[in-house]
């Protein structure tokens, strides 16, 4: 168990950081653009959440293949395929979890008040020092729910790690999938145990998230 917990917080962990940064650009795009592709771009950000992750892993699978010209690019600049490994599996996570980066960072930065920037921009802040001191410190609980729900929509996932990673001990088999094995070998206590720590995992970070928030809401009252 150790060994996919310990796999399962480093995928977790880079997924979320990959999100974060590539989050926070496409939704201040999201938020303050006038271009007539946006509604198009939003729904691209949000299809993962309708599709089952199966159809999804197999689409990825496909796409990381040999059989593609990006997959062909990536083993002849890497020595190896990306499907059935831990880098693939960060590709797939930071495309599964997209919706849960991008929505609480999309509804945080609309809400900042734009009187505010307007002022900045009159006097010369330019888009990258508006997002950097201005939006984002007064979107703090948005960008803390999009990392706490990314973070743990890694750790929970489970079609699409089993669709493009498979199980291999040690390199691609996480907690859930541990789980999966668990049942299928009728090792139900183990896998009660497994299931627990990942409910144990929820609400510490539900608990987390939600202290925050309200830290922050108690700050923004006094000030």
């Amino acid at each position: 168990m150790i060994e996919a917990l310990a796999l399962t917080f480093r995928l977790a962990l880079v997924t979320t950081a990959l999100l974060l940064c590539g989050a926070i650009p496409l939704a201040a795009w999201i938020v303050f653009t006038r271009s007539r592709l946006r509604p198009l771009v939003e729904a691209l950000t949000a299809l993962p959440l309708l599709l089952p992750p199966t159809v999804l892993g197999f689409y990825l699978l496909v796409l990381l293949g040999p059989q593609t010209a990006f997959g062909r690019a990536w083993i002849a600049l890497t020595g190896h395929p990306l499907a059935f490994s831990f880098s693939g599996l960060v590709v797939g996570s930071v495309i599964y979890s997209l919706p849960f980066a991008v929505q609480p960072l999309v509804a945080g930065f609309a809400a900042v008040d734009t009187t505010l920037l307007d002022q900045a921009r009159l006097l010369g802040a330019s888009r990258l020092r508006l997002l950097g001191h201005l939006v984002l410190p007064l979107s703090a609980r948005s960008l803390i729910t999009a990392a706490v729900l990314c973070f743990m929509h890694t750790v929970g996932e489970f079609g699409v790690v089993l669709m493009i990673g498979g199980n291999i001990p040690g390199a691609t088999r996480t907690l859930s999938i541990l789980i999966y094995d668990q049942v299928q070998d009728f090792s139900y206590m183990q896998a009660n145990w497994t299931a627990f720590l990942l409910v144990v995992i929820s609400l510490i970070a539900l608990v987390l998230l939600y202290s925050q928030r309200r830290s922050i809401l108690s700050e923004a009252s006094r000030a």
